[in-house]
């Protein structure tokens, strides 16, 4: 009998330490999150752009005013092009991206709340002499298409860009652009608002246009890394995405960012 007890006593410390050391370890992993880290890809503009300074937009912007409402202390930091921002997200080096569509492979490694942070219309851009009739995809079937490395436009448009059509990557905007005005692609799919940014820069809102209707009607989200330290926060940035949408201080935000980006349309390369 009293070695019955001792063994359940032995038990009962055990499961009295165990549940201590998760405590202490939840509390750790929260203490963790002391500074969130937040980047995102830095040739996107007018939603997120790097100035040879800092990364600027509305995307930056929104992150911002979500993370201040909250008190949560955060950095922001340019760590270079789109894939190395997605490479460190994998690793859980920075703590959150903003902002980008939600897709199957990003969810593997981002998490993204339920409220979204704006729509971000997907346009097809031609060159205005070589400009055509444009109904739906099925009227880009058989001609010459450019998107930039690491896009996803979600809506179905990715799966019917790789099951339908033909298009060739370049690893910026400006390059598929270039394209367009040599005559080498006969289109180039990409964000709308982004599209119009480089235009606006290179002088050429004259020259290429977006064809109506769009191509996609997508959504853009903050995402916390899974792997990062501040995975715990997806609530309440959520809540507070949705009455800053609510109130309509997002819709301001974006039209403050696309005034700032055309009186200073400045893009830099890494330093």
């Amino acid at each position: 009998m009293g070695n019955l007890l001792n063994c359940r006593g032995t038990r009962y410390s055990l499961r009295v330490f165990l549940g201590t050391l998760a405590c202490a370890w939840m509390g750790l992993a929260h203490a963790e999150c002391s500074r969130l880290v937040l980047t995102a890809d830095p040739a996107y503009p007018p939603l997120h752009w790097y100035d040879g300074k800092t990364l600027q937009g509305a995307s930056i912007a929104i992150a911002r005013r979500v993370l201040d409402d909250l008190k949560i202390p955060y950095e922001v930091r340019y760590v270079g092009p789109f894939p190395r921002v997605m490479l460190l997200a994998q690793r859980g080096e920075v703590d959150m991206v903003v902002t980008l569509k939600k897709s199957p492979e990003r969810e593997q490694f981002l998490l993204f709340p339920n409220t979204p942070a704006f729509a971000n219309p997907v346009a097809v851009f031609v060159a205005r002499k070589h400009a055509f009739v444009f109904h739906d995809r099925s009227d880009l079937v058989g001609l010459r298409g450019g998107i930039t490395s690491g896009n996803l436009f979600g809506n179905g448009l990715d799966e019917y860009l790789r099951e339908h059509l033909t298009f060739e990557e370049a690893n910026s905007p400006e390059n598929n652009f270039d394209k367009l005005k040599l005559g080498r692609i006969d289109y180039f799919i990409t964000g709308y608002y982004a599209g119009m940014a480089f235009l606006l820069k290179r002088g050429d809102e004259d020259k290429i246009v977006a064809l109506k209707p769009y191509a996609a009607e997508t959504l853009n989200f903050i995402a916390l890394t899974r792997n990062g330290r501040c995975a715990d926060k997806l609530a309440a940035i959520d809540e507070r995405l949705a009455a800053l949408r609510k109130s309509g201080a997002i819709d301001g935000l974006i039209r403050q960012s696309i005034h700032a980006w055309k009186q200073r349309p400045v893009l830099s390369e890494d330093p």
